[in-house]
């Protein structure tokens, strides 16, 4: 197997800080949206969907419903059309305006900003918790998906079962100023170079890093 590693200088593969930094210079994701309350809600939608699909269903969400009290004084079906394109459209309507009432209720319509209080939320677990930490007050949060615990094992940083067990373990090898950006960077590589399926080792700038890639190689010597 050829890798083109020609422009990349002598990594330090102990180094988890330089490897994430290089992740997170070659794939930089810009979260356009700050508001806390787009951007949980838009989280919540992005369950289980794919990301253009995510984009079209929330667009199309809060330009007719721009605030928290028009969508928790809306029925689901109003919301079903609208967010269809996210998938799961019957359970999200509901999960969304169950959150919206509940932020109306209790927080005054504000996104409380502490991961316990998050948590509470129903359909809210860790990985949007933090994702909305994250962008939204500027705290050191460290989001976990399929994409950031597939690779962070496949490169050999962490050896665990579970996306929970991922986080705490990168959180003990990563400083915190990088843990919210290494989320939205790694999800860009694992769509496009680290694949679930078919990973395009040929086209990565970190095979001589990559426990995965080294027993691929190996397997086949």
């Amino acid at each position: 197997m050829r890798i083109n590693n020609k422009n990349i200088k002598k990594i330090d593969c102990k180094n988890i800080d330089t490897l994430a930094k290089i992740i997170i210079e070659r794939f930089p994701r810009d979260h356009c949206e700050k508001d806390a309350y787009k951007v949980l809600i838009t989280t919540i939608l992005s369950q289980r969907s794919r990301d253009e699909n995510t984009e079209a269903a929330s667009k199309q969400l809060f330009e007719k419903y721009p605030n928290v009290e028009s969508i928790a004084n809306a029925k689901p079906e109003e919301l079903y059309e609208l967010i269809k394109p996210a998938g799961l459209y019957r359970e999200k309507a509901e999960r969304i305006i169950i959150v919206s009432k509940i932020l109306l209720e209790k927080y005054n319509g504000v996104v409380p900003n502490k991961l316990e209080e998050l948590l509470e939320l129903p359909g809210v677990g860790r990985k949007t918790a933090n994702i909305v930490l994250h962008v939204s007050f500027e705290q050191a949060a460290l989001a976990v998906d399929t994409h950031v615990h597939r690779i962070s094992n496949r490169l050999g940083w962490v050896k665990t079962k579970t996306p929970e067990q991922t986080e705490e373990e990168l959180k003990k090898i990563m400083s915190p100023q990088l843990w919210g950006p290494i989320n939205g960077s790694m999800v860009e590589f694992g769509k496009n170079i680290c694949k679930p399926i078919s990973p395009r080792c040929e086209q990565c700038f970190l095979t001589e890093c990559c426990d995965f890639f080294k027993n691929k190689y190996n397997s086949k010597t």
